[in-house]
């Protein structure tokens, strides 16, 4: 069996003038990255807009293991699978940030016969869009400290900035620092907090953003500290929208690279699901259905996670609904979820598979709870016996949800054919609920939709917000951000806030230790648990194993 980078290296790629041909994109209208990848310019994708829309999949996932489960191996392989149904079809992913590519993944671009190509590029520097989210990021933050040195005519208070500075790795030592240290010409000293550059807000905002005015609006909403009379500052205050803007010029275009077997795809943008939005740009999205029949898309992390964020906030921003969730389980998550040791997971065990079933019984509920329909595709591993497989099907079937095994890992889209036939023959369905549905109305005070959210989505009895985070609420409603949709900052490992909490957790109390705004993604982020927006390092990251050989050969990144 061939190695993912070695299956990679073996595919003769297309030329990527080529793919855009087959979404009748003329070749001359794309910024070219070398021969396999390119940038389609806004003022291309608005060509589009008056098209009518294909069908649009949702990929998502039960809650995870640590090592993930599949979900972008699963989106590839089903459009590969439905291409080779003679459907026009394309993708439309997440960027992956270097932090998990160098600690504990060692790459995100899909695996085996279904992965989007140039896999090495695109789980590096790629088009450099992470890079220009980063600089655009810090230039704000800069901005800010000059301020303060400055004079600061806008009386910002030091001891209440809300803006971080970011980086695209895992560096738990920049959690908490201090800068300015020595004051005089190194500025004012204060306390700064770092985040990686999939937390920013300047992730969210170009992801969350329909063009280039918009996206400058809300580069100029950005909240990025208090006055000393407790009035927000915002990047606008400080004419920063400008020059970010001009540094995201290029990281707002869609990417477009291809699979393995050809299929396009636009990979953009890349929020972590667990403490931002979790969804690829709404350009690339809305740009990809109406180039394509049919568009498969993913978010982040297991359903509690990416696909809410997606349905309540994504969807809601783009005026999008899906017409089909499909839902990726494992044998060995649901093991994992029902207690089963990581290193007893291969074995066989179809009792645990039945207790295990607890969680992925909730993420089909919760799909329904938006009433889309939801087929499961179990992504099969070598140690998965035909036992293990019967008995997910037989409770899948019996919560009405169709049960596809895949093996796209292996076999590429024909691996896919089986889950590829039952998407369509929803898709072919009469939709019977042709309006969104979403958990909680904006109008909702904002503990009402955290609660909305705790009780239908995760599972919980209740929610307890401390003191403090209930005091900056009542705050931001009194600014007038009561009405924003939330984004929960949570464990990706769990229903709950508690990552060893798996299964189907239940009578837990959701504890929200702080809320923090974005006014310019146009949400309030609600931090639960322990969850931090700077992730470490593992004991062995992967960045040990990734080396490159003297003919630049690139060895270890997955």
């Amino acid at each position: 069996m061939q190695s993912d980078i070695e299956i990679a290296r073996n595919t003769n790629l297309l030329p990527i003038s080529e793919i855009a041909e087959r979404l009748g994109i003329d070749p001359n209208d794309l910024e070219y990255y070398g021969k396999y990848k390119a940038k389609l310019p806004l003022s291309q994708c608005e060509r589009y807009k008056d098209r009518p829309d294909g069908k649009l999949i949702l990929v998502t996932a039960m809650n995870p293991t640590p090592a993930g489960e599949g979900k972008t191996t699963v989106s590839i392989g089903l459009a590969q699978a439905l291409s080779l149904l003679d459907r026009k079809v394309m993708l439309a992913l997440r960027e992956p940030s270097l932090g998990p590519v160098f600690g504990v993944k060692g790459g995100a671009a899909g695996g085996g016969f279904s992965q989007v190509l140039p896999m090495d590029d695109i789980n590096l520097h790629f088009t450099g869009d992470l890079h220009a989210i980063t600089s655009a990021n810090n230039l704000l933050a800069a901005m800010v400290d000059n301020h303060l040195f400055q004079g600061n005519a806008l009386r910002i208070d030091p001891k209440r900035i809300l803006w971080k500075r970011c980086m695209d790795m895992n560096d738990r030592a920049l959690r908490n620092t201090i800068i300015g240290v020595g004051g005089g010409t190194s500025g004012v000293e204060r306390k700064e907090v770092f985040s990686i550059t999939a937390a920013s807000e300047v992730m969210a905002v170009l992801c969350l953003s329909s063009d280039m005015a918009d996206l400058k609006k809300r580069l100029a909403s950005i909240s990025v500290a208090y006055d000393i009379d407790g009035n927000l500052i915002t990047a606008g205050d400080i004419n920063a929208q400008g020059a970010m803007a001009v540094l995201l010029k290029d990281a707002i275009c869609p990417n477009l690279v291809q699979t393995v077997e050809h299929v396009p795809a636009f990979v953009h943008g890349g929020p972590f699901a667990n403490i931002s939005h979790g969804c690829n740009s709404i350009i690339a999205t809305k740009t990809g259905l109406k180039l394509a029949d049919i568009l498969v898309t993913e978010a982040g992390f297991g359903a509690d996670l990416g696909a809410e964020k997606f349905l309540d906030i994504k969807c809601r921003t783009a005026g999008i609904r899906p017409d089909v969730v499909v839902l990726v389980a494992t044998v060995r998550s649901l093991k994992y979820n029902a207690g089963v040791p990581k290193a007893e997971l291969s074995l066989p065990d179809p009792e645990a598979v039945r207790k295990g079933f607890a969680n992925l019984e909730k993420h089909i509920e919760n799909m329904s709870l938006f009433k889309i329909p939801c087929v499961v595709a179990s992504n099969q591993f070598l140690t998965d016996t035909p036992e293990e497989l019967d008995c997910l099907r037989e409770l899948c079937e019996a919560k009405g949800a169709l049960f596809s095994p895949t093996n796209v890992f292996v076999e590429g889209g024909k691996g896919g054919i089986d889950l590829a036939r039952k998407v369509l023959s929803v898709l072919n369905r009469p939709d019977p609920c042709k309006e969104s549905v979403y958990m909680y109305d904006l109008s909702q005070r904002v503990e009402e939709k955290i609660k909305a959210l705790a009780t239908s989505i995760y599972g919980a009895s209740g929610i307890s917000i401390l003191p403090e985070a209930l005091e900056k609420i009542r705050a931001f409603e009194e600014l007038g951000f009561g009405s924003l949709p939330i984004c929960v900052a949570k464990t990706q490992y769990s229903l709950s806030d508690d990552a060893k909490s798996l299964g189907r957790p239940t009578g837990f109390t959701l504890t929200v230790r702080d809320v923090y705004l974005s006014s310019g993604a146009g949400y309030l982020v609600v931090l639960t648990g322990s969850i931090v927006t700077m992730p470490g390092l593992p004991p062995k990251p992967a960045a040990e194993n990734i080396d490159i050989q003297k003919n630049g050969v690139i060895e270890g990144l997955f």
